[in-house]
């Protein structure tokens, strides 16, 4: 792309909580926290790069924009944008990638040991004065929680984030098991999907929300798992199907959930998730991929996304 001055337009900059650097290029950089559906093709006149982080693109959009040439995406999910609108409209489409893994699968591993380890159940259980009222000096419950050494972690994804959830699960023990895709015959080193769930003492997804991948897990993939089982989903919600989840919770099919992201976001609506009180199931409000450490690297990819773009050398860019 030649080098001439750009106007640069970052629809939702709320959602980056890092500093940016200026752009190493001739260029106009408006910002705004958060916008709405009705107001981007306002704010985008006249640009040629769009930075946003779930702001929706489709082919409606992309026809008032004639002069856009590129979307960079702030986050390694693109479900907002109309892939094949972009690419008929000649717009180029970025992501980030490889960035929040190391706070993704720490929050994940939190996850797991909270729930495997009960810690919510024994902080209610001291908060209520069970403790205090011990005939020994600590206080266990029935049954004692299980461990983590000798316990089978399924995997389903194996990019960057269920590389790392392995190599973690292998450090504490576990017995790993990577899914393949469901209904594949599985190739050397992964298990049937099936299998996976079969054998599941901890459940990990770790795949891409895509159409293929919603209810990935529903009703009767829970009901074959093991009721000592936990689910933990810290990819996209609705890759679990969160009122099937919500059942087998209630009606004990499996053991615990962590979930951190829900279908909807922010859920105005309600979700049948947010209506369980209980100590085995932890939802948290999307916020894995948050540290200083992955924020910083999230800013920088991108605007070095945008860099390559301009140099004429796209990178990370999406088919």
């Amino acid at each position: 792309m030649q080098h001439h001055a750009h106007k640069v337009v970052f629809l939702d900059r709320f959602a980056i909580r890092a500093t940016l650097r200026p752009l190493r290029f001739d260029h106009t950089w408006v910002e705004y926290p958060t916008t709405a559906p009705e107001d981007v093709i306002e704010r985008l006149a006249g640009a040629t790069i769009a930075l946003t982080n779930r702001v929706r693109f489709d082919a409606s959009v992309l026809a008032e924009l004639p002069a856009l040439r590129l979307i960079a995406v702030a986050a390694t999910g693109y479900e907002c944008i109309d892939i094949e609108a972009c690419r008929a409209a000649g717009v180029t489409v970025c992501n980030v990638r490889d960035w929040s893994t190391p706070a993704v699968a720490e929050h994940t591993f939190a996850m797991i040991l909270a729930l495997r380890r009960e810690l919510l159940e024994y902080r209610a259980a001291v908060a209520a004065g069970e403790w205090a009222q011990s005939h020994f000096y600590g206080l266990l419950r029935d049954p004692l929680p299980p461990g983590l050494a000798g316990a089978s972690l399924a995997i389903i994804g194996y990019g960057a984030l269920g590389r790392r959830l392995a190599t973690l699960g292998e450090a504490f023990g576990m017995t790993v098991l990577i899914a393949d895709h469901k209904g594949a015959a599985p190739r050397a080193g992964r298990v049937s999907f099936v299998e996976a769930l079969a054998r599941a003492d901890v459940l990990c997804v770790a795949c891409p929300k895509l159409p293929q991948t919603t209810n990935l897990v529903g009703a009767a993939e829970l009901a074959s798992m093991k009721p000592t089982a936990v689910v933990i989903n810290t990819a996209r919600g609705g890759i679990v199907d969160e009122a099937a989840l919500a059942a087998a919770l209630r009606d004990g099919r499996i053991a615990g959930a962590g979930v951190d992201s829900l279908s909807e976001e922010p859920p105005r609506h309600g979700n049948p998730l947010l209506d369980i009180d209980a100590p085995n199931l932890i939802v948290t409000p999307h916020m894995a991929f948050a540290s200083d450490h992955t924020l910083a690297a999230l800013a920088e990819q991108l605007l070095g996304n945008v860099e390559a773009f301009v140099a004429g050398t796209p990178r990370n860019v999406v088919t």
